[in-house]
């Protein structure tokens, strides 16, 4: 097998599983614990260099509980939206699992570090730290104030998404629906337009993964910062709300954005199934897609890792090689696989963040 090029991922919800086992948080990121898809060994092995570490609030009604488990593998499927959550609700649950992220660093005693810069980034990358950027996947724990917002940038917070796949009072994320489109509700509100303001100046980046066509059509107009959906596919390959159409690509390519490939078998699939049995025709389908639209500098990975079914040719973490073979095997040459496994994810931030 050829040497693995290191990957920096676009999301995954690893603070979500120390959430849920507090007491036993250092077993399962120093040694792992047997379950999810990611640890610091795992990771090693896997050469996984680094990524967006989500914050990500959990709704009352999980849709990870058997019976939504049951409709994800029988399309059509449409999940109904869970309900808003206040920011009082949320800030005690994002600041513990930035609590956790910020732990990570001190018990790795130098194997990971948070960073807040592209330099760091790239200075992790050269001595083989694995990296971490804080990000929220849904900014309930932001207030319509705003003044969360600097509270979290002060604590390392770097990137953000306004909604998961539930309504906040910044916008609206799309419903899990097969088949269906992301054109499922309004717009920004007015606070959502000031988020996109502020992140702008404090140059935290606008995640797309998740918000509505219009919301997205809204970001696209009010942001002077690059287009980014960190863990998104092609709605053109695979029909789900939570992909992204040709035009919404054409809107990415513009902004010199970015899109991740996210790894959940259900945005893959053409029968939007959430099975893992699958072979990698999908995977490289989907890759193919958001190349030809976007171009070889404006694609990467979005794994999901402890936040959704893979393929079974991955598995987890240490499943990175395997992928990066069958990429290779399907044509693609190591300038392109260093490009999609972590430069362009570097470029775009420098993008966004300057230096």
């Amino acid at each position: 097998m050829t040497e693995p090029i290191p990957v920096f991922d676009g999301h995954n919800d690893f603070l979500l599983r120390l959430l849920r086992n507090p007491a036993n948080r250092e077993t399962i990121w120093l040694k792992g614990d047997g379950t999810g898809h990611l640890d610091l060994p795992r990771m090693k092995a896997g050469g996984f260099a680094g990524g967006f570490f989500a914050i990500y609030i959990p709704s009352p009604q999980a849709h990870d509980a058997p019976d939504f488990e049951a409709m994800m593998n029988n399309p059509p499927f449409d999940l109904p939206l869970p309900a808003l959550i206040r920011h009082d609700q949320a800030q005690p649950v994002a600041l513990a699992m930035a609590g956790h992220l910020i732990w990570m660093e001190r018990a790795s005693q130098g194997d990971f570090r948070v960073c807040r810069s592209v330099a760091d980034l790239r200075t992790c990358l050269a001595r083989g730290i694995i990296s971490g950027i804080m990000h929220m996947e849904g900014a309930e724990a932001i207030g319509p104030d705003l003044d969360a917002l600097h509270l979290f940038h002060a604590l390392g917070l770097r990137s953000l998404g306004p909604v998961w796949s539930r309504p906040t009072v910044f916008g609206h994320g799309v419903p899990f629906r097969f088949p269906g489109t992301p054109d499922t509700g309004e717009g920004l509100t007015d606070a959502g337009r000031r988020l996109v303001a502020e992140c702008n100046r404090l140059k935290i980046m606008l995640d797309l993964s998740h918000l509505n066509e219009k919301g997205f059509d809204d970001v696209a107009r009010l942001s002077d910062a690059p287009l980014v959906a960190t863990h998104s596919n092609a709605h053109a390959v695979t029909p789900s709300t939570r992909n992204l159409t040709d035009r919404q690509l054409d809107a990415i390519r513009e902004s010199r954005g970015m899109v991740g490939l996210n790894f959940a078998t259900s945005f893959l699939r053409e029968d939007g199934r959430q099975s893992p049995e699958m072979g990698w025709e999908p995977v490289l389908r989907h890759l193919d897609h958001l190349i030809g639209k976007l171009g070889e500098d404006h694609v990467g990975l979005g794994s999901d890792f402890d936040g959704a079914t893979i393929p079974q040719g991955i598995g987890d973490v240490t499943g990175l090689p395997a992928l990066q073979e069958a990429m290779r095997a399907h044509g693609y040459d190591e300038p392109l696989m260093r490009k999609l496994s972590h430069e362009n994810w570097f470029a775009v931030l420098e993008r966004t963040w300057g230096a």
